[in-house]
């Protein structure tokens, strides 16, 4: 599914120089800047490395992390939103997150009006575009969440190194090994998921919000969450009384073997169902929308997340 961009401030200190001091101080630093940014390219602008690393922007460290797996020392990464802190449907993005999209030789957004913002500043870039949701079918006004689902990631994972290669031929070989690498590690994910699957065997669940439903879908979940309430969280509008009692009801009744809680977005409605869920004894999995930090690659995010579904069932 991932604090707002943090600005450094500096202040001049207040030592007094004469004239002829501060124009020496100022042409040192004019020199000192020109050294370091021919030492470290200019990568954190999206035009390269000094070392020809391939210079990718991502709208979400989801796919940002997936980027890096795959490109190692090859390419240069930077993912604009990066944490559970920060809801990518309402970002605002900066006039420098414009620049970094816009002047990255490969974009990856996640598309199905999930980052609208980034799909529409890199319609007017240059930049190879690889939007997640379109490689996996998902239009907008579909569930977005595409990252959670083993098909998506795999597709996505190709295309992402069919740009490596295509904009760096001379490191094909690489980039192959790279992508092999990810698969096998992927493949593990998989062999987790058909054990939770067997195990899950259709069982029912419902979730306070449709952020896993991909991933439930590829644990052979059946999705019993009351439709008034899943339409209502989906338009992002309020669940009626109805919708909210249907809920409660059911859990209360134990119509469903668990409950999934995406509690990057916590309410008191939220609060409530989770209560509704502990005082039948249904299992509850947490988790977020955006990639916790604890994390160092969507693979491993994954697995873990497998690993709470089948604990839970």
């Amino acid at each position: 599914m991932m604090d707002s961009p943090k600005h450094e401030a500096y202040e001049n200190g207040g030592t007094i120089v004469n004239r002829y001091a501060r124009i020496a101080i100022a042409v040192l630093a004019s020199v000192g800047l020109l050294t370091s940014a021919s030492a470290c390219g200019t990568s954190q602008n999206g035009a390269g490395s000094a070392h020809g690393a391939i210079s990718v922007v991502s709208s979400i460290n989801q796919w940002g992390t997936l980027a890096e797996q795959l490109g190692g020392s090859g390419v240069q990464v930077t993912s604009i939103i990066n944490s559970t802190n920060v809801d990518a449907h309402d970002y605002e993005p900066t006039t420098s997150d414009i620049a970094k999209l816009q002047k990255a030789r490969i974009v990856i957004v996640n598309g199905a009006g999930y980052d609208s913002w980034a799909v529409k500043a890199a319609q007017s870039a240059k930049s190879q575009v690889i939007n997640a949701a379109e490689i996996g079918g998902v239009k907008d006004g579909g569930n977005p969440h595409v990252w959670f689902s083993a098909a998506v990631r795999k597709a996505v994972a190709q295309a992402i190194t069919r740009a490596y290669e295509g904009t760096r031929p001379d490191g094909k070989a690489d980039f192959d090994k790279l992508n092999q690498q990810w698969r096998s590690k992927e493949d593990e994910v998989a062999r987790k998921i058909t054990e939770t699957k067997r195990k899950a065997d259709g069982e029912a669940y419902a979730a306070t919000e449709s952020v896993a439903e991909y991933l439930a879908g590829d644990l052979g979940l059946k999705d019993a969450t009351p439709t008034g309430y899943m339409r209502a969280t989906a338009n992002e509008s309020e669940p009626t009384p109805t919708d909210i009692k249907q809920f409660t009801d059911m859990l209360e009744a134990g119509k469903v073997g668990l409950l999934v809680v995406n509690i990057q977005e916590g309410t008191e409605l939220t609060g409530k169902i989770v209560i509704a869920a502990k005082s039948s004894n249904i299992p509850i999995v947490e988790l977020t929308e955006q990639m916790p930090e604890q994390y160092d690659s969507l693979t491993d995010w994954m697995a873990a997340l497998v690993d709470a579904f089948s604990q839970a069932i």
